[in-house]
């Protein structure tokens, strides 16, 4: 066992918040029953470059950066100077500011599908106003997706005539509990790298499916030719694709997957790395599909706020001008190699897949139940030594050789440590902290 650092106050705290707020936090991937409960902070005081502080005292290299929302770094100078300048004229409410033109500009210039924007605050936000901007364009009411998509009625309500739906794109467990039950058999899966599933669906509600919407890819990349086929489907049926690039955006290249892989969709929406952390999302698309939110009330006040824009335009000039796409999958690709050969040189049943700009950690034991126990010990034998991982990696421009090397030596000990673990057939006497929970239902 690792030395144990105390995380009092973040327990305190957290106390105090689910006190106050219904499930404690405002996103749900920051419940602390999902993580090492009592090993690993829970409030942060402090974020800087690749690392932050906690409300104990203890500093740690942050694996999560913002779920995946910082690239470059936390604070990184030249976009927080940009706000701070911004803040100081004023958020820009009452009329129109250039910085809506001016970073609409530059989206055009950088992102292979976008003729015409709009902005607004975040990831699922902006999923929203693109399916409401592709039901105007083809007047027709139902959605394909593939992926996860947000928290909004059009989305959730997959699970109303089966609430198992959403397992496989989002998590188990989760109620539609809220959601209109008149959107029943509106949002209709299909299976990822897999084109008859697809077509299956378009089959069954021809003429009516107004978008598809998808992860052109996260933990898994697209067969050859699926995405191609997927936009020829879309195209022969008077469908409007849309690529989800919220995570992939600016990550795994400076244009997202549309660019990576070619492949162009008609809209494409994003948020968490086009400001580097600050509040603001995008639309993105072919001008005859943006034109119809001009006639189709899509409409919020602080969608244009000018410290958002101004941390957008920091940021997109940033990551071009750096390579912040190349920098973290480069970092990425290092991690990939060398924790792959410290999962072969352990005893350990545990994978590392996925992009190098995001890799997961899992774990492949036969039974259930350990690979919770397991994906708790790692996280607390990692917090222990000063790293904060749940299991997806986000890197980002501000992470050190000196960072990288102190992961891989956490991670070498860890291994270690779950080995022990294993043998002794009994994983859970090695936790100093319950079994992480896994699924919506379970937590609430």
């Amino acid at each position: 066992m690792s030395q144990h650092r105390g995380v009092a106050r973040s327990l305190a705290l957290y106390d105090r918040a689910r006190g106050l707020i219904p499930g404690g936090t405002h996103l749900f991937g920051r419940r602390a029953e999902l993580g090492a409960w009592g090993a690993m902070p829970i409030f942060a005081e402090r974020h800087a470059g690749g690392r932050f502080w906690d409300v104990d005292g203890h500093e740690y290299v942050d694996l999560l950066m913002g779920a995946g929302a910082i690239i470059l770094g936390h604070a990184y100078p030249p976009v927080v100077e940009a706000v701070q300048r911004q803040a100081a004229l004023g958020t820009g409410l009452t009329i129109n500011h250039p910085l809506e033109v001016e970073l609409a500009e530059l989206l055009t210039e950088v992102i292979p599908c976008a003729e015409r924007v709009r902005f607004c605050k975040g990831g699922g936000e902006a999923d929203a106003i693109a399916i409401r901007i592709a039901r105007a364009a083809t007047g027709r009411d139902k959605v394909a997706f593939c992926g996860y998509h947000g928290w909004h009625d059009w989305y959730i309500a997959a699970n109303l005539a089966d609430d198992t739906t959403l397992n496989a794109h989002l998590m188990p467990g989760i109620e539609p509990r809220g959601v209109p039950k008149g959107l029943t058999g509106t949002a209709i899966p299909f299976a990822y790298n897999n084109l008859d599933s697809l077509r299956a669906v378009l089959d069954a509600n021809d003429g009516q499916i107004a978008a598809i919407i998808m992860e052109a890819c996260r933990s898994f990349v697209p067969e050859p030719g699926f995405l191609e086929g997927v936009r020829e489907l879309a195209s022969a049926r008077g469908i409007v694709l849309i690529f989800d690039e919220v995570v992939t955006g600016f990550r795994v290249a400076l244009g997202g997957a549309q660019e990576l892989y070619g492949v162009t969709p008609d809209l494409a929406t994003y948020a968490k790395t086009l400001s580097n952390g600050f509040a603001l999302g995008a639309v993105v698309g072919r001008r005859e599909v943006m034109e119809c939110a001009a006639d189709s009330f899509i409409s919020s006040v602080y969608w244009a706020e000018a410290t958002g824009l101004a941390a957008g335009l920091a940021s997109v000039r940033a990551m071009r001008e750096v390579d912040a796409a190349g920098q973290v999958r480069r970092r990425g690709e290092a991690f990939m190699a060398a924790l792959r050969q410290i999962i072969a040189d352990s005893t350990v049943p545990a994978e590392c897949f996925g992009l190098p700009p995001f890799p997961f950690v899992l774990f492949r034991h036969a039974t259930p139940e350990t690979n919770l126990e397991l994906s708790t010990l790692y996280m607390q034998e990692m917090a222990q030594r000063g790293i904060f991982a749940i299991g997806v990696n986000y890197f980002c421009v501000d992470h050190t050789d000196a960072d990288l090397d102190q992961v891989l030596t956490a991670a070498r000990e860890t291994f270690g440590v779950l080995a022990q673990a294993l043998d002794s057939g009994d994983v859970k006497s090695f936790l100093e902290c319950p079994v992480k929970q896994s699924g919506f239902r379970r937590l609430v």
